[in-house]
């Protein structure tokens, strides 16, 4: 598989961040051999401080080092293409200014968080953000934010030129179709692990992909068949692969990946609170669907 065409396109790592003692430090030099890790095994780069790094419990200074530490670690092709999530436009845009201090070609931007922002708000947070003078790849998550960007509102923010492209996380693999035909220019990335294949068929051409954090090979793999119209490679693949993908669109998406990677031997850590760990069922469920992964 060739270098993608643009930063934001093919399997770009949503990372999770690894913590370490009584104090749930950020342990960095594992992270930089994490994404040193992912970018061995053929993803195509990383998102560090999205929702999966557990931007929202670190400080300014842990974030910014996140950020600083997988520019570092990437090796050349790897892109780092940061989150810059926050509560409100100036200082998402501080977090893109440092983005392209550190050397980022692109950035992922959430609308703003915990705020039910209206159309307005919306085209003026992407504004203001925009003004770091880095490519937005827009971020739909209307279940966490309680903002839903849809087909209409990406278009305008594309025709705009305020973003290039836009990681969706609605579920409904419909809005690809109903995307493609209002702002044909904008590019299309699987947000959602488990609908990574509809909307590979749809015309995504990126995946900001939770599992490749444990199972890299397996999900790089699934994303070249899938993107390549290979179905008959592609559809046993994401049987396989699914029960644990379709944990990605739950609340425990960050407890379930970090689990999974312990069973593929990847250190992970805890979650810092507000986060408590999985259930007992639901902590068997997530070892067994990966060591049946793992043997396959």
């Amino acid at each position: 598989m060739g270098a993608p065409a643009k930063p934001w396109h093919g399997v770009l790592v949503a990372t999770a961040l690894p913590f370490r003692g009584p104090d749930l430090a950020v342990d960095l030099d594992g992270y930089a051999e994490h994404v040193k890790w992912l970018a061995e095994a053929g993803c195509h780069g990383v998102v560090p401080n999205g929702s999966l790094g557990e931007y929202q419990v670190l400080t300014p200074e842990e974030r910014a080092a996140v950020v600083r530490t997988a520019v570092d670690a990437a090796p050349a092709g790897c892109v780092v293409m940061p989150g810059v999530a926050a509560y409100g436009a100036l200082e998402a845009r501080r977090w893109a200014e440092q983005a392209g201090e550190a050397g980022c070609p692109a950035v992922m931007l959430l609308p703003p968080n915990a705020y039910r922002a209206d159309e307005r708000a919306i085209v003026a947070h992407y504004r203001e953000v925009a003004r770091a003078g880095l490519p937005i790849v827009a971020y739909n998550n209307p279940h966490d934010t309680k903002v839903d960007l849809t087909p209409e509102l990406l278009a305008r923010l594309f025709d705009d030129g305020l973003i290039v492209a836009v990681k969706e996380f609605s579920g409904d693999v419909r809005r690809a179709y109903r995307i493609a035909e209002l702002a044909p220019g904008l590019d299309l990335l699987a947000g959602a692990d488990d609908v990574l294949l509809e909307l590979a068929l749809a015309g995504a051409v990126g995946w900001v992909a939770g599992f490749p954090n444990a199972l890299p090979h397996q999900c790089v793999e699934l994303y070249t068949a899938a993107t390549g119209a290979d179905p008959a490679t592609a559809v046993p693949a994401y049987r396989l692969l699914h029960p644990l993908l379709r944990w990605d669109s739950r609340t425990e998406f960050v407890q379930a990946i970090k689990l999974s990677m312990d069973v593929a031997g990847r250190y992970s850590g805890p979650c810092r609170p507000p986060r408590e760990p999985l259930s007992t069922a639901d902590a068997e469920e997530i070892v067994r669907e990966t060591a049946k992964v793992l043997r396959h």
